[in-house]
């Protein structure tokens, strides 16, 4: 007799809800047929569920989507760096308190004194016919964060090896849950094949019939909900060996919403505006944003971060502030929309040569129009760099593009040899956007805090409304 178990999954949502109630409908016309043709089946979820980008889950401190998991009916899940390192330390403890489903993360620890009772290593989960798969869960270990938070990853062949170790001779199938990315995903399949199924997530990847590496079969389902993947299993119990195993991902997009959903998000949105339109401060006049120009909100935001974090100078990005502030009654909800990125201080030190380097790279056109995605930012280009206790003197070539003609640090030019503490956000601390900052080895950052909170700080300092004008 040969058994067909089924997982639907989903990864990398982001909060971004618009899709929601297509998933909810998608999983319950799956679950129908599964119970019709008496074959078992459950659901997954690989992690970054959870993104404060959006008003409801920043009201909630994520509370909401664990509710819409229960919702769905979602069996197990992992986490994602979005929930484990965007929360405080608090808010992550207390956060799948309520949750009926499973939460496997084999290699999170709190390095308080109490473990949170939902955390667990593994999961293991029977069909109706007796196959046991276990579930292990792997999230990315990004210490530098997680340790500042009193959390701490371990490293996934590590916590891989220990799991396996465990689970052999108690578990039929072994699927992994990893919000890791594909390339690590691949690395552990070349490595580990006992693993029978890897649904991935993190790197956003799609793989709408997975792939085979080694022995496992690997699959992810992009981002945003727009596609929920399955996989398909097939147990042979005469042989008593997994003799197949499918992966797909559909489009769901065109589907019709469920309406419970659809009027459960409506109230989610009602009891975020409650928390979320409380009033900071009232102006007369809007407070101008301008990607491209020095405005006196940057500036003193800028000045703010310094301070905060007891830094030589500062830099950040104009383009942090995607809009203009509106006349009359500015809410949390306005800090929340005008910088809604989950970007924390980052503390950076760097030669004098090295500061000359990255200010000359920032005030390039290229730098200032270049449209990130990732990296924490959600905006739609960086935008002019902005300093504080920094003066930047610039000239302008014939053909019109600024150069740096000279930096000055309290008055004084920089001294190429002397090391110097700049804050900006932590986003040019990865990939290639500033090189000197990535590659600093001495680094500060700040959490749980966002930028947008020190600008309700900055917001709630300079309350007189002709303060930005």
């Amino acid at each position: 007799m040969k058994e067909k178990i089924h997982i639907f999954y989903t990864n990398d949502l982001h909060s971004y809800f618009d899709h929601w109630p297509q998933v909810v409908t998608y999983l319950q016309e799956k679950r129908q047929q599964c119970e019709r043709k008496n074959e078992t089946c459950w659901t997954v979820d690989i992690g970054d569920h959870i993104d404060r980008v959006h008003p409801i889950t920043e009201a909630s401190m994520g509370k909401a989507n664990v509710e819409l998991l229960n919702e769905a009916q979602y069996d197990v899940i992992t986490i994602g760096n979005n929930e484990g390192i965007t929360l405080s330390h608090e808010h992550l403890f207390n956060l799948y308190q309520d949750a009926k489903f499973d939460v496997v993360c084999s290699n999170l620890n709190s390095m308080r004194e109490n473990q949170p009772r939902w955390l667990n290593r593994y999961k293991i989960l029977t069909s109706d016919s007796g196959v046991r798969v276990g579930f292990i869960g792997l999230t990315a270990p990004f210490n530098p964060y997680y340790n500042l938070l009193d959390w701490h990853v371990d490293e996934p062949i590590n916590t891989i090896e220990r799991q396996l170790t465990f689970l052999k001779g108690k578990v039929d199938i072994i699927v992994l849950l990893s919000h890791l990315g594909i390339y690590e995903d691949e690395v552990i399949a070349e490595q580990f094949p006992e693993i029978d199924v890897i649904i991935g997530g993190h790197t956003h990847h799609l793989l709408r019939t997975g792939e085979i590496v080694h022995n496992s079969l690997i699959t992810a389902a992009g981002k945003h909900c727009s596609y929920v993947g399955e996989v398909t299993l097939t147990w042979d119990h005469l042989t008593m060996k997994l003799t197949n195993k499918e992966a797909h991902t559909t489009n769901i997009t065109h589907l019709y919403p469920d309406i419970a959903t659809r009027e459960r998000l409506k109230e989610l949105e009602e009891e975020a505006a409650v928390i979320l339109d409380k009033e900071i401060i009232y102006v007369n006049k809007p407070i101008q944003v301008n990607w491209f120009k020095e405005t006196k909100i940057m500036k003193l935001l800028t000045k703010k971060l310094r301070e905060r974090t007891h830094a030589d100078c500062a830099m950040l990005n104009s383009g942090l502030l995607v809009e203009h502030f509106p006349a009359g009654h500015i809410t949390y909800r306005d800090v929340h929309r005008i910088c809604p990125h989950p970007i924390n201080p980052c503390v950076v030190t760097l030669t004098g040569h090295e500061l000359q380097e990255v200010v000359r790279v920032s005030l390039t056109d290229t730098f200032m129009n270049f449209q990130l995605k990732g990296f924490g930012f959600r905006g739609k280009v960086l935008g002019r760099m902005v300093f504080d206790n920094l003066e930047v003197i610039t000239g302008f070539h014939e053909n019109g593009q600024e150069y740096v003609k000279e930096i000055l640090f309290e008055n004084e030019p920089l001294e190429m040899k002397r090391e110097y503490k700049i804050v900006t956000a932590d986003t040019f601390t990865f990939g290639r956007l500033l090189p000197e900052v990535a590659k600093s080895e001495e680094k500060k950052l700040f959490l749980p805090e966002f930028i947008r909170e020190i600008l309700v700080e900055t917001l709630l300092d300079y309350q007189t409304s002709d303060s930005f004008n």
